[in-house]
C-alpha cells in the first residue's frame, strides 16, 4: 500500500510538474513583446529643395544681395536676413529672365535652370569662365561672391 500510495504521490507531481510546465512555455509566447512591424528599407518620399540656398554666400554679401534685389524692383519684400530663400530666389529668378535668358518658372527653385541663367550673368562683368552647364560648383560660387559684392555696394 505505500508504495501505491509513493507511487500516486509521484504521479502527481509528476503530473503537476507537466502542467505547470505547459503553462510557463504558454506564457513565454503568449506574453512576449509584440513583433514591430516592418519598415520600408528607403523611404519613397521625396526630397524636398532646400528652403534656404545661399550658394556660398556668406551673410553680408547674402543681405547685400537681398537690399539690391529689393531697391531695383525685382519683387523682394522679404526679410534683408541673409538667408537666400523661396522669396530670394523668385526676385533673382525675374532678374535672370529679365537680362539673362532664364526661361524656366519663378518658383525660387534653384535648380539647374536658374544656376544656368546666372552662369550666363556671371560670365562677363564677374569672371565666370567655366561652362553653362547648372551645376553650381567652386567658380560659379565664386563669381556670385563678386556679383553679390558688385550689388552690397549699390545698396
Amino acid at each position: 500500500m505505500r508504495a501505491n500510495l509513493l507511487t500516486r504521490t509521484l504521479v502527481g507531481v509528476t503530473a503537476l510538474a507537466g502542467i505547470a510546465a505547459g503553462a510557463l512555455a504558454g506564457a513565454s509566447t503568449g506574453f512576449a513583446a509584440p513583433v514591430p512591424a516592418s519598415q520600408p528599407a528607403a523611404s519613397s518620399v521625396v526630397a524636398a529643395p532646400a528652403a534656404v540656398d545661399n550658394l556660398g554666400l556668406n551673410y553680408h554679401r547674402a543681405t547685400g544681395l537681398q537690399c539690391w534685389l529689393h531697391n531695383n524692383d525685382w519683387g523682394y519684400n522679404g526679410a534683408i536676413d541673409g538667408q537666400l530663400g523661396t522669396a530670394s530666389w523668385m526676385a533673382m529668378q525675374r532678374y535672370l529672365r529679365f537680362n539673362d535668358g532664364y526661361t524656366g518658372p519663378i518658383d525660387g527653385i534653384v535648380g539647374s535652370g536658374t544656376i544656368s541663367a546666372l552662369q550666363r550673368a556671371l560670365r562677363g562683368d564677374y569672371g565666370y569662365t567655366g561652362g553653362i552647364d547648372g551645376i553650381a560648383g567652386s567658380g560659379t560660387k565664386a563669381a556670385f561672391a563678386r556679383f553679390a559684392d558688385d550689388m552690397w555696394e549699390e545698396c
